[in-house]
């Protein structure tokens, strides 16, 4: 991803009104007797997202333009922030550093890849978090908060490295809050700008789709 990627955020006035989330993929048969098989062809996600809008000023315009542009369609990558899921925890809430567990110490593992899980009572599903939001990310091992030099986050793949002499005990459980961003590319090769009103306009439909590692 990295030689295609921009380490650049769509911006997020830019994306006010976005709308999309998770697609998932899944083969149903029918059976002759009435009852149907179910299997899933992807294991996770692929998040889709318009970020059209309606109307927008000249200036906004023209801002979404260049950041295609400077994109080259759909060539590179970019950051974009969902409206909805975008952190550890609900959206009104704060990460805190118990959120997530994202691993268990053996005495020599240092290095732990950001996770995030939605689970019920039924069922579960857990997602890696490559993209997170530099300054954002918190750390506990077993509960007990983890002073930022005590470890590394690596902003572009998303793993928490342990410095020396903090790598988690036997058994010690790690867990972590942060932000993060879904490492997106336009879906299209065209932008379409309606200039409907006097230095004023829109741009119906901007497709994003998320890049899978």
């Amino acid at each position: 991803m990295a030689d295609g990627f921009h380490e650049v955020r769509f911006p997020l006035r830019l994306a006010l009104g976005a709308s999309g989330g998770p697609v998932r993929r899944t083969d149903i048969v029918d059976l002759s007797n009435g009852r149907e098989t179910r299997n899933r062809r992807w294991q996770d996600a692929r998040r889709r997202y318009d970020a059209g809008s309606g109307l927008r000023s000249i200036d906004d315009l023209y801002a979404v333009v260049a950041f295609f542009e400077a994109r080259a369609g759909q060539l590179y990558g970019f950051r974009f922030r969902d409206p909805v899921d975008f952190q550890s925890c609900a959206p009104g809430a704060t990460p805190a550093p118990g959120d997530q567990v994202i691993g268990t110490g053996d005495g020599t593992r240092c290095a732990f890849q950001l996770v995030k899980t939605y689970a019920d009572a039924s069922g579960a599903t857990r997602r890696e978090i490559t993209k997170p939001v530099a300054g954002s990310v918190v750390v506990a091992v077993n509960g007990t908060v983890k002073a930022a030099t005590s470890f590394a986050v690596n902003t572009i793949t998303g793993m928490v490295t342990f410095q020396p002499g903090h790598v988690p005990a036997v058994g010690a459980v790690v867990t972590a809050g942060f932000a993060f961003d879904v490492p997106v590319r336009f879906d299209t090769d065209r932008i379409e700008v309606d200039l409907s009103r006097f230095k004023a306009g829109s741009i119906p439909s901007v497709p994003l789709v998320e890049i899978r590692p």
